[in-house]
């Protein structure tokens, strides 16, 4: 279970807009998200058996019965050192057609094949082709990422659930699903969300986020402007580990990639009429939130954007055979209206980010490897 601290508790105010009712993704209406969570064993790692920590979070953009229909969507790449399946046709389309599943590295492949079958026995309209929209982040300090666990039933499982659930349910967070076994500028990582509502002034709109978030080095980490992960702060390795460090036999280098420098995926909804340029326009300001706590994309590092718009809900299915109607009739946000978006995008993620810090607890998984939880309170005093 997450630890139910936001950053609110902790006195945290990002940005000058007020998060939505749940403060999380789900905020959106009609987005719904969902985890199936895999953890068992402990002790030395055994290729096949375990110990295991990973998962799948499925998101669906919309209710069940309207997955048929696609939307307006729009990416943005950090830094390449990973996957994020299906954006090559989101980049030439500008249309999300499929959910959107995140698990580990090597799980990526049979989430995939298991979205396809899913969206074939369950979403109306489904066409017979699909690029579905899968991530993922390493697991492999706290998790048997080679041992293959994740499943097509685990992945059907998360999207099943997710189809169920009520509007405004909220959203996994910490270890859970796909952030089970993540590691977050070396404490524990995971599932995150956080929502901003522009006021009617404004547009109204809300800008929702979610996050996997397994990247980030301690000396970089910083909450409200303040370096708390430097050498001379109070997060540093001095006081608290990192995980591979405690993890049985021989640390890996500094620069070593298990080290925690990657990776990140990114998903922004938002109720706001956007086109597909514009949401281009919109998963890069995520960065600016990814920045903030500390990320640079280091070379080793996966970091990637989706956004979509649930507005213009209504354009026709996909199809390969060319059918009537030959148009369709679309709202969009004038340009000038676009900056308090990419703000609330910027804040959004940076809280994101902060929450799955805050949601997850310590995890130990592989040859004994801990991944400490934040201390929150000495974040407290900290910021005080």
């Amino acid at each position: 279970m997450p630890r139910d601290t936001r950053a609110t508790d902790l006195g945290i105010r990002v940005g000058r807009f007020t998060p939505g009712t749940t403060d999380g993704i789900t905020d959106v209406t009609g987005v719904r998200v969902a985890a199936t969570t895999i953890i068992k064993g402990d002790g030395a790692l055994n290729r096949g058996v375990g110990p295991i920590r990973t998962g799948v979070t499925a998101i669906l953009p919309r209710p069940l019965a309207e997955m048929g229909h696609p939307l307006f969507a729009g990416t943005h790449r950090l830094n390449g050192n990973g996957e994020l399946t299906g954006l090559e046709w989101i980049r030439e389309s500008g249309l999300l057609t499929s959910p959107i599943c995140l698990t580990n590295t090597h799980s990526v492949g049979v989430v995939h094949d298991a979205m396809i079958s899913w969206s074939l026995d369950h979403v109306p309209d489904a066409p017979p082709w699909s690029l579905p929209v899968a991530g993922e982040t390493w697991d492999g300090v706290l998790n048997d990422v080679n041992g293959f666990h994740v499943t097509a039933a685990h992945a059907q499982q998360a999207l099943d659930a997710a189809a169920a659930l009520p509007n405004g349910a909220p959203v996994p967070r910490g270890n859970q699903g796909g952030g089970t076994g993540m590691i977050c500028h070396g404490f524990k990582g995971g599932n995150g969300t956080s929502s901003r509502r522009l006021p009617a002034e404004l547009g109204g709109y809300t800008i929702g986020v979610f996050v996997q978030a397994n990247h980030g080095r301690r000396h970089r980490l910083t909450l409200q402007g303040k370096m708390l992960g430097a050498a001379d702060g109070p997060l540093s390795t001095e006081h608290y580990p990192l995980p591979w460090e405690t993890k049985v036999g021989a640390a890996p280098k500094p620069d070593d990639p298990r080290g925690g420098a990657g990776s990140i995926i990114v998903i922004v909804a938002t109720d706001a009429p956007l086109l597909p340029m514009q949401l281009d326009r919109l998963a890069q300001r995520a960065v600016i939130g990814i920045g903030r706590v500390g990320g640079v994309g280091e070379h080793s590092s996966g970091d990637f954007v989706l956004s979509f718009s649930t507005a213009n809900g209504h354009l026709p299915p996909e199809d390969l055979d060319p059918r009537e109607p030959f148009e369709a009739s679309i709202t969009m946000v004038v340009n000038a209206h676009l900056s308090a978006l990419f703000e609330a995008t910027a804040d959004a993620t940076e809280s994101a980010i902060l929450d799955a810090l805050f949601a997850a607890e310590t995890m130990s998984g592989a040859d004994g490897a801990t991944a400490v939880e934040l201390p929150l309170d000495i974040v407290r005093a900290a910021l005080d």
